[in-house]
């Protein structure tokens, strides 16, 4: 046996996702080159670790097997490394933190100079909706998530990073088309809401029951990016998150329409659930952001000030 680190953890990679070309995105290779490392970790074995029926990548029970053991065989080598570096004296571990979509525009600003401070600690960021968030934090899979509205089925403490506000916004071709009447804003616009349970969404509800708005016209994408350059292509209008639009409003591509009710402003804060043990990592997080928030806020966000 020949294999290196690089093949099992493309191998790996692939049995979670059960796709070459997925896997190529998460390692951020190329597919001709995570096709090759795993011929070249397949030709080590007499029995094969994959198959393809039709289209579809399938793990062959020897494969599980072989994949398991390459799990022990990374995590000793993670091990090794942090171990290293704790004999040095540096923090070590790994910080896990899960984000909701609109979350990606917050949360990396609030992480940069803590792990730029602290090399021996690997970070594991999933970026992904709602409830797939509070589902890994129910499940004690991160230390913290990051949300803009507190869920109400978990006891989970909190830390407040920053106001969020959300405004009705539309391409400026779009908007200058339309009368500022309240009812022809309203009622005849189109309206690109997010996906069942996003808290943007419900934000977005939110505001048209309390005033009693008609939707005669809808689309729904499913992440705040597709609704903004729905918006940007002139499809319709939403309201959304701020922090998202900055080089579109610099640019001129997305404009503001300016309503009685809006903003609508609720606040980032990143959750963690009651009693959780901490590791070193999350520990000294935590303490690095109480004494930082304000000045990444006014490095970083500045900008908000101005809407």
């Amino acid at each position: 046996m020949n294999y290196t680190l690089n093949q099992l953890t493309i191998f790996l990679k692939i049995t979670e996702l059960k796709s070459i070309t997925k896997a190529a995105e998460a390692l951020y290779l190329t597919q001709p080159a995570v096709s090759i490392q795993l011929k070249n970790f397949q030709d080590q074995f007499e029995i094969s670790l994959t198959e393809v029926i039709g289209r579809q990548l399938y793990v062959t029970s020897f494969g599980q097997e072989i994949a398991e053991a390459t799990k022990r065989i990374l995590a000793e080598v993670e091990t090794m490394k942090h171990k290293s570096l704790a004999f040095k004296g540096q923090l070590t571990g790994r910080l896990t933190i899960a984000v909701v979509s609109t979350g990606k525009y917050v949360m990396p600003f609030f992480l940069s100079s803590f792990l730029n401070e602290n090399s021996g600690v690997d970070l594991v960021m999933d970026v992904t909706n709602r409830y797939q968030v509070l589902e890994a934090l129910e499940k004690n899979e991160v230390d913290f998530a990051l949300v803009s509205v507190l869920p109400d089925n978990l006891k989970v403490e909190k830390m407040g990073l920053m106001e969020n506000k959300l405004f009705l916004v539309g391409s400026p071709a779009l908007t200058q088309s339309i009368s500022k009447k309240r009812t022809e804003i309203f009622e005849n616009l189109p309206w690109i809401y997010r996906e069942e349970g996003s808290a943007t969404r419900q934000s977005m509800e939110r505001f048209i029951a309390s005033n009693n708005i008609q939707v005669n016209k809808k689309i729904q994408l499913t992440s705040n990016e597709a609704v903004k350059q729905a918006v940007l292509a002139g499809l319709g209008f939403s309201i959304m998150p701020l922090i998202g639009l900055k080089n579109e409003l610099n640019d001129k591509e997305i404009s503001i329409v300016p309503v009685k009710g809006l903003p609508v402003k609720t606040a980032w804060n990143l959750i963690w659930l009651k009693g959780k043990k901490f590791s070193p990592a999350a520990l000294t997080y935590l303490e690095f952001l109480k004494e930082n928030i304000e000045t990444v806020i006014e490095t970083h966000y500045k900008w908000l000030e101005n809407y």
